[in-house]
């Protein structure tokens, strides 16, 4: 595993903004985040592990309370049962089989949330559904090619020195993703060609604006790019999602499905990127701009000593993870709130007096895809491209899986 420092991962849910409406739902996502922080669990499995238990819940309150289809109807419904019973026995048993060194404190969240359940058939109804449901669900998922060993080889000749220092996670261009056909669904086309004037663009962009003594960059910016640097850009999704949810308040199923929708496309984001990076293996901005007497472009010049301001991620440049999670964050999240002004904060993991506000899903989308630029870690054209790709992920999740059920659509 990478350490939480050195891999892409920032963990705090809701800190620096209190949530008004706390449920089971948000609750365990908070457990899931302080279970895999403790475990040392970052980037591409802590995706996976936040989609598997959001799918697990959102099946089991709505095999309790059919408001919205099941993501994998294997287990029979129990209109009968308590649906916060259900959501949590399904979290914690999901947890388990996946963390089991952090029962101690998975049981302990366990017992708080059931603690506010009366102890009634009702409650033990639905904690042997949800325990039914995340078995059957982690067992569907065992074989979804996240735990192949990593056998990623450098390209290289005989003798000629490389990197020594791995790829993150390259065996998830490999695994099953959520709810499409395969990793390579959206693959987009290749990215613009040495020689054009869109590369040449790019290319001026981030190395005017993206070196560690740029003098173009604002201090604005560089406080944007201060504060992505240290916060993953996935956890912040859930943030806002937990805020503007308190702020609207959402039903357990509603809050349920908004969340299962959310962890699938940015779970999805995390195996579909991989994809498409290791299939056209781009090279990074410092690597292009320190070589760019070399790519034929005469509108491109080289720097020997340029350096961006962010440490280069260790995976291709093409096409980029902060454009396809802020494109489908922002797309889910518009699908159950819309596209109108909203009012969230996010807040950094290691400083809690790290912040920053927003007023709409786009503009934070906007800005966790610019400071890419800005940091020097990528090229513009990278982002736009995985904008549209984050978009097709969430819309073909929402339009196709947790539906409203006939009695829910009617009820409308």
């Amino acid at each position: 595993m990478k350490t939480l420092h050195s891999a892409i991962i920032g963990l705090t849910l809701f800190a620096g903004a209190p949530v008004a409406h706390a449920d089971v739902i948000t609750d365990w996502n908070q457990t899931a985040i302080e279970v895999m922080k403790a475990a040392n669990v970052a980037g591409n499995p802590w995706t996976r592990s936040m989609a598997m238990m959001n799918v697990a819940m959102s099946d089991a309150v709505n095999s309790v309370q059919a408001r919205y289809t099941r993501f994998s109807a294997t287990v029979p419904v129990a209109p009968k049962a308590s649906a916060e019973a259900a959501a949590a026995a399904a979290a914690r048993q999901m947890l388990v089989q996946l963390y089991p060194d952090q029962k101690a404190k998975i049981d302990e969240a366990y017992a708080l949330s059931l603690k506010s359940i009366p102890d009634r058939a009702e409650r033990t109804e639905g904690i042997a559904l949800g325990e039914q449901i995340a078995t059957a669900f982690y067992a569907e998922r065992a074989n979804d090619a996240t735990n192949v060993p990593d056998t990623y080889r450098p390209v290289t000749s005989p003798g000629v020195w490389v990197p020594t220092t791995p790829p993150v996670f390259p065996q998830y261009a490999l695994a099953k993703p959520w709810g499409l056909k395969s990793a390579d669904q959206f693959r987009p086309g290749p990215p613009p060609a040495l020689s054009s004037a869109l590369y040449a663009r790019d290319f001026n962009e981030t190395k005017d604006l993206g070196g560690a003594k740029s003098t173009k960059r604002t201090a604005e910016q560089g406080e944007a790019v201060r504060y992505w640097t240290q916060t993953n850009f996935t956890p912040a999704w859930f943030q806002a999602a937990a805020q503007v949810g308190a702020a609207r308040g959402l039903s357990l199923a509603d809050n349920a499905r908004l969340f299962a929708l959310l962890a699938m496309g940015l779970g999805n984001c995390y195996i579909l990127e991989w994809d498409a990076k290791f299939h056209y293996n781009t090279w990074r901005p410092i690597t292009a701009i320190r070589n760019g007497d070399m790519d034929g472009n005469d509108a491109t010049v080289r720097d020997a000593s340029w350096t961006p301001l962010n440490a280069t991620p260790m995976h291709p440049e093409y096409p980029s993870a902060a454009g396809i999670v802020g494109g489908t964050g922002a797309g889910v999240l518009q699908s159950v709130f819309g596209s109108g002004p909203v009012s969230f904060t996010v807040t950094d993991l290691f400083d809690p007096k790290l912040q920053r506000r927003y007023t709409s899903f786009a503009q934070l989308a906007d800005e966790q895809s610019a400071v890419r630029v800005w940091g020097g870690i990528h090229f513009r054209n990278s982002l736009e491209v995985g904008t549209a790709m984050g978009q097709k992920i969430a819309d073909h999740l929402v339009g196709n899986y947790l539906k409203p059920t006939p009695r829910t659509a009617d009820a409308r």
